[in-house]
């Protein structure tokens, strides 16, 4: 008897202290969790949830490991076990996974379900009605996605991943914004100058926040000057502003921004120049899979090798970035049918390969794509460099239609010649007046300041005729068309 009753203790001590070790066990996988420790809290709730597999909380907890460790498919399993146990939080981590996962329609549904569940709680749901909301943006997205020939991809050095780009020189050149204008500031961006080498874009921080705003020059007289900054519905003061490529045509404009109902990071959007009104029309996003969740940015299309190259760092390490090679399709046609599984794959670019036409053999556009071309165009004879806007360029007589804008742009050369001549006659008059003696001086002195008075009632004439000459020419110019 005496046996048996000590028998009995030793169980009820065992059960005992098991309880105690597993009380111990789940506050300190607790505490790792809480402090997002998700690594090491994770095997502690994995051997939780195997003893009681029906514990809501143990799912939900070790379902949260899973996700934030890269676990998806794991996570959505437990998070589901505790999502359909009520267990609030699952709903919304489930429509991160889903976000992660290009599930967009599973997400959106995620997230409709905890906003029902939370707002008779008074919390709360405009963060989430957000997260909705873009769900249903990239679904849309996804369903849309366009269907382009990838044919390439490179992953370089964040810091030099301009390397990856060989463009024509019809379609311009790219720059580092340190590199092009010689300093030192940490200023990351890139220059985007034209084949003829007077127009650049570029972009640089300005406001109190540090956000970067895209700007545009003109080379005037050997100088680059008349810096404008683009305007604010392409400028989106919600975050940085960046990476600028112009095609041929001067007016079709891509660049980069973090605004502008971004769907995260940076995104790709194109805008237009009206020639005839100077302003720019309302930007557009890109589609998938040019745009991710992800940093996606320097799209650029190099119209004579038929060739377009974007940079994402989507699924890479923090200090490298892909580059992709693809070829555009004007009719940016997209992906058909009703199979959501291939269309993820393609937003996602799962496999550059299942871009690729049926026995296509791309070997000679990458190889292209890495070798220097010259431009087909014929040299430009320039009796001058007369700018009359963004797109147009006067270098000849014969260029201009307005007579009246000849005429006044004639004055200004005229003027122009003038100036030079007095600018020689006064440094010869100096000259002299340095090796003469006090006699010759006083002789110079009253020449030199009537030269230069002459001078100073010049200096500006030449700049007012331009602009008189310009606008005449611009408006005889939508007149006739």
């Amino acid at each position: 008897m005496i046996r048996f009753i000590k028998i009995i203790c030793l169980i009820g001590i065992s059960l005992y202290g098991g309880d105690s070790l597993l009380a111990q066990s789940l506050e300190q996988a607790k505490r790792l969790y809480t402090s997002g420790k998700y690594a090491e809290a994770k095997p502690a709730f994995e051997k939780l949830v195997k003893q009681a597999p029906n514990n809501a909380s143990y799912n939900h907890w070790y379902g949260v490991c899973c996700l934030e460790t890269g676990d998806k498919e794991t996570a959505e399993s437990y998070l589901k076990i505790a999502a359909n146990r009520r267990v609030q939080e699952s709903y919304r981590y489930l429509g991160e996974l889903y976000i992660q996962s290009y599930c967009f329609d599973e997400a959106a549904r995620m997230y409709e379900e905890y906003i029902e569940i939370i707002s008779p709680k008074n919390e709360d749901i405009e963060p989430y009605k957000k997260r909705l909301e873009l769900a249903q943006k990239a679904q849309r997205m996804v369903e849309r996605v366009e269907n382009i020939q990838i044919i390439d991809s490179m992953a370089v050095d964040k810091n030099d991943f301009l390397s990856a780009y060989q463009l024509s020189e019809e379609s311009g050149s790219l720059n580092t914004f340190r590199n092009f204008f010689r300093t030192d500031e940490p200023v990351q961006s890139t220059v985007y100058m034209n084949e003829i080498g007077d127009k650049i874009f570029y972009a640089y921080p300005t406001d109190e926040k540090n956000h970067y705003n895209l700007f545009t020059q003109s080379k005037l007289s050997d100088k680059w000057e008349d810096e404008k900054r683009l305007p604010a519905h392409i400028n989106n003061s919600e975050g940085n502003n960046n990476y600028p490529f112009v095609l041929t045509d001067g007016v079709t404009i891509y660049y980069a921004s973090e605004g502008s109902g971004s769907i995260g990071g940076y995104d790709l959007f194109v805008t237009r120049y009206n020639i005839n009104s100077d302003t720019y029309l309302t930007p557009e996003q890109l589609g998938m899979p040019y745009n991710s969740f992800a940093n996606d940015y320097m799209l650029v299309l190099d119209e004579a090798k038929g060739l377009g190259w974007f940079a994402s760092d989507r699924n890479q390490p923090e200090d490298k970035v892909c580059v992709y090679l693809f070829i555009p399709d004007e009719q940016r046609s997209r992906i058909e049918g009703e199979d959501m599984t291939t269309k993820r794959n393609r937003a996602l670019i799962t496999s550059i390969a299942d871009t690729w036409n049926p026995a296509a053999n791309y070997s000679e556009q990458i190889r292209l794509a890495h070798t220097k071309m010259p431009s087909t165009k014929k040299e430009i004879r320039k009796d001058f460099e007369f700018i009359i806007n963004n797109n147009l360029v006067y270098y000849t007589w014969d260029d201009f239609k307005s007579p009246e804008a000849r005429s006044f742009y004639e004055k200004r050369m005229n003027l122009n010649t003038q100036i030079s001549d007095l600018n020689k006659k006064i440094e010869d008059l100096r000259l002299a007046y340095a090796k003469g003696n006090k006699s010759r001086k006083e002789q110079l002195k009253s020449t030199i300041l009537q030269v230069e008075e002459q001078w100073y009632t010049l200096i500006r004439q030449p700049e007012v005729l331009e602009k008189r000459a310009r606008n005449a020419e611009i408006n005889y110019l939508k007149l006739t068309h």
